[in-house]
């Protein structure tokens, strides 16, 4: 569901009312009812829908999963829903997301769902709750104890893979080793064959402006590090070209010819991404072994509850995770 006080309660009720996406699977939400009830009742959108007690985090109960065949909401017990309030982050909504995606995660391990797809979280109310996950992707490679994974931003016409992902710029360098942007294309490679069945056309930015400019930005990151592993993904049989340029990499006729590129650092990615791809872009965590995907934007504080979030971005994220649970 995302955080409670967030727009990630009023998408999962349009999700769970969408005729279309009720024709390729059962949309599950696992959250608190009597927070979407006040959500429903604020925004004028449905609320009678199958109503599941899975229990508190440390007692769940999810064997009646199986039996669901119409959308439903899976209750967890965690949340004080009535302190929540529209765009007011805190401990309480914060602990709510948190275990609402470790019921959805303990679901999917279990062979009980299929996918898993998330809503927005906001990391400072993590951050108020103890929790010390920087993000989704984090915790799920913790859960999966997968130690091979990446963050990829998809859409159909250009997708970006980051080889580091919430960590402050100056720590960035320090994150990067040739064996992590192999690993990084590698599983890019794969996730791209996979959704598209064809080889990807995949394209690689260097870390500095101009790409290092033949070492004269920079730490020469791209000549020690970046130039290496795309020889040693060759080696392996995966193509690339760059590193390029970050402040051209993404024009016209550039972006036409590429699948998707492998981003050095967050912000190199995802502001290009969500420029061009806002409303059908879709968070995917590669090296999972369960399907995650994810909107691609935030909780949208300033909107929160009053029925006029976008549902795009999650309609996407639950279309890619049906047709990788198929593959």
């Amino acid at each position: 569901m995302g955080d409670p006080a967030g727009v990630g309660p009023e998408l999962c009720l349009r999700l769970l009312a969408k005729a279309e996406i009720q024709s390729t699977c059962t949309p599950i939400v696992f959250g608190d009812r009597d927070l979407l009830a006040r959500v429903g009742a604020a925004t004028g959108l449905a609320t009678d829908f199958q109503m599941i007690e899975t229990g508190a985090i440390d007692q769940l109960s999810l064997e009646e999963l199986e039996e669901v065949n119409r959308p439903a909401v899976a209750h967890v017990r965690s949340l004080d829903a009535e302190s929540v309030q529209p765009g007011q982050m805190d401990a309480n909504t914060g602990q709510g997301s948190f275990d609402f995606i470790e019921a959805a995660i303990a679901a999917a391990q279990a062979g009980h769902v299929d996918a898993v797809v998330t809503g927005p979280i906001n990391k400072e109310a993590w951050d108020a709750a103890g929790i010390s996950f920087p993000g989704h992707t984090e915790l799920f490679a913790d859960r999966c104890q997968c130690e091979r994974f990446c963050m990829m931003m998809y859409a159909p016409d250009f997708s970006c893979s980051l080889v580091t992902t919430h960590v402050g710029y100056t720590s960035v360098p320090d994150e990067l080793t040739q064996a992590r942007i192999v690993e990084v294309i590698e599983l890019s490679h794969d996730a791209i064959r996979r959704i598209e069945q064809r080889t990807p056309e995949i394209a690689v930015l260097g870390l500095n402006p101009h790409a290092g400019e033949h070492g004269l930005f920079g730490n020469q990151e791209e000549e020690k590090l970046i130039v290496p592993a795309m020889q040693a993904a060759r080696e392996r049989g995966i193509a690339t070209t760059g590193p390029l340029p970050p402040d051209t990499g993404f024009l016209p006729k550039k972006r036409a010819a590429t699948d998707v590129y492998i981003c050095m650092y967050h912000d190199q990615g995802l502001i290009p991404f969500k420029a061009f791809n806002f409303d059908s872009g879709v968070n995917v965590t590669l090296g999972l072994p369960m399907v995650r995907t994810s909107v691609d934007h935030g909780t949208a504080n300033d909107i929160a509850w009053q029925g006029i979030a976008d549902p795009a971005s999650l309609f996407s994220a639950v279309r890619l995770a049906v047709a990788l649970s198929e593959k």
